[in-house]
């Protein structure tokens, strides 16, 4: 396995197109806005979910790329686990207290949880609820996505030809139908950045071999996370700033700023990626182009 020992940075194009990116529960299911200008938003947690579970299902959740985050786990279980597996399962018996762990046995877990789960190792966690095996501070980190310009709610009224009880049906009169409502982005396309620190890769045992599966779970994630209330979703551009040192050799937001996301036809709604260029100071990469972004960055555009 191979250390990381460079910085870098990243921006991820995705969009949607007559679906829900992220629904809001504290507003109905409606997708995520910001209220002030109306673009739309995309949570890091939801982003971070996707990335899960592309690397669950390539890599069957077996070691050491397991899932610490995953549906319906119980967090505790996998903390219980590390304690056997190091050597430390006496930890586990007795009080409170002594569940806390000591700091070798907290050590000795922590470093378990990231060998074997790819989500720790990646994005950290905070493991000291219950069986205590410390925290970890992800050297991968994401900004919420945001539209590039602002997005259109709709909301739509749906029918479902039967009913699900036979209190319903006698409800209903034998007209066996029940109404629903789906929100939807008729289009939107989609900005986040990120950032990768090789100091805290070190500490985490993140590696080279799993920087490229992260990048690979970001070009490949909404292919297989299909559903009828997201529509249709796509990667639409990854664009990889690399640096030649460990603490980089540009400021991250003076990269991005140079990477400009405009409407070609402004003031038109745009329904797909081609109302839109993407370019680098003035110029259109290609997917697999790379180009020197400033003394020291390279930039690869990887889709």
């Amino acid at each position: 396995m191979t250390t990381l020992a460079h910085r870098y940075d990243f921006v991820l194009l995705f969009d949607v197109k007559d679906g829900n990116p992220n629904g809001d529960p504290d507003a109905g299911n409606l997708p995520r806005l910001d209220a002030e200008t109306g673009h739309g938003l995309m949570t890091d947690v939801a982003l971070k979910r996707k990335v899960r579970n592309y690397v669950g299902l390539v890599h069957e959740e077996k070691p050491p790329y397991e899932i610490y985050v995953k549906e319906k786990a119980v967090l505790n279980r996998a903390h219980e686990r590390a304690y056997v597996e190091t050597g430390n399962a006496e930890s586990l018996k007795g009080d409170e207290k002594k569940r806390k762990g000591a700091g070798d046995a907290v050590e000795q877990a922590r470093q378990w949880m990231c060998a074997n789960f790819f989500d720790v190792r990646t994005f950290g966690a905070v493991m000291s609820l219950g069986v205590n095996c410390g925290q970890v501070r992800g050297p991968v980190q994401m900004t919420f996505a945001r539209s590039i310009e602002p997005i259109v709610a709709l909301e739509h009224s749906i029918t479902r030809m039967a009913v699900a009880t036979e209190a319903e049906a006698e409800k209903q009169g034998g007209d066996n139908r029940t109404m629903g409502r789906k929100h939807t982005v008729p289009y939107g396309l989609y900005r986040s950045h990120g950032f990768i620190s090789s100091f805290l890769a070190r500490q985490t045992s993140f590696t080279a071999e799993d920087l490229e599966l992260l990048f690979k779970a970001l070009e490949q994630m909404f292919e297989h996370d299909r559903s009828a209330a997201r529509g249709q979703m796509s990667t639409r551009g990854l664009y990889v700033f690399e640096h030649d040192s460990e603490l980089g050799n540009a400021p991250a937001h003076a990269l991005f700023d140079r990477l400009v996301v405009a409407p070609t036809a402004p003031g038109t709604p745009a329904r797909d990626f081609s109302a839109y260029a993407v370019t680098f100071d003035g110029k259109t990469l290609e997917a697999g182009a790379t180009v020197e972004a400033a003394p020291g960055v390279r930039l690869t555009r990887r889709c």
